[in-house]
């Protein structure tokens, strides 16, 4: 499904995963500490360890303050969100120290609980399913490979990270990647034909309440 209209939400804050934008790329393509990044507390982290673990597993939630700071809707530091995603089940920690999330249910009935949001789970839609469902009031979050910070170069997978979608056209979309290096980290210009390399076929949207408007 192809939709020929342009919709792009100007202003949307982007936010990266780690600290300080900036810093993504000695993290991410230099293995840096990221705890040598002077705005590593800024989330609300205290312990190093913590930071150093949950940081780079944070996308999600970093899409999702993105909006919610977009919409004027309050909401804790990312470390005290994280708290609460963790006790509904959004990440779950594994026997062998890994983690399985973000998982889309959980993370579904959390939204709209704690934040009044319309939150739609689409385990199998296309890309311009999804990008169709962007409006006025509504954002999407898809699962991509990590490696679509470097779009030019060839993948290896597909999924295991999420990206915000804020806009789209009939030929691509705009997003913003926690986890991006410039010139590929925010309100990003994407053919979906490019982004379709990456994407797990996965997604869900976020509405916001509406009785909110985006105040200007």
């Amino acid at each position: 499904m192809k939709d020929n209209k342009t919709l792009r939400h100007t202003g949307v804050p982007y936010y990266s995963q780690w600290g300080s934008p900036e810093w993504v790329r000695p993290i991410v393509e230099d293995d840096a500490d990221p705890c040598d990044d002077p705005a590593w507390q800024r989330s609300g982290f205290i312990e190093r360890e913590h930071y150093r673990f949950w940081a780079q597993r944070l996308c999600g939630l970093t899409c999702l303050e993105s909006a919610l700071d977009f919409w004027g809707i309050g909401h804790a530091p990312r470390a005290a969100l994280l708290d609460e995603a963790l006790r509904h089940e959004v990440y779950r920690m594994r026997e062998d120290g890994g983690v399985d999330g973000l998982i889309y249910r959980p993370f579904a009935t959390w939204a709209e609980q704690a934040f009044g949001l319309q939150v739609d789970v689409l385990p199998e839609a296309t890309l311009e399913e999804i990008a169709a469902r962007i409006d006025s009031a509504t954002m999407a979050i898809i699962s991509v490979s990590p490696e679509i910070r470097r779009p030019h170069e060839p993948n290896s997978q597909r999924g295991g990270h999420l990206i915000l979608l804020h806009g789209r056209d009939p030929d691509g979309v705009w997003f913003h990647n926690p986890s991006g290096v410039a010139p590929y980290q925010s309100d990003v210009y994407m053919p979906f034909a490019t982004v379709a390399r990456f994407y797990a076929g996965r997604g869900l949207t976020l509405t916001r309440p509406a009785n909110r408007q985006v105040a200007r």
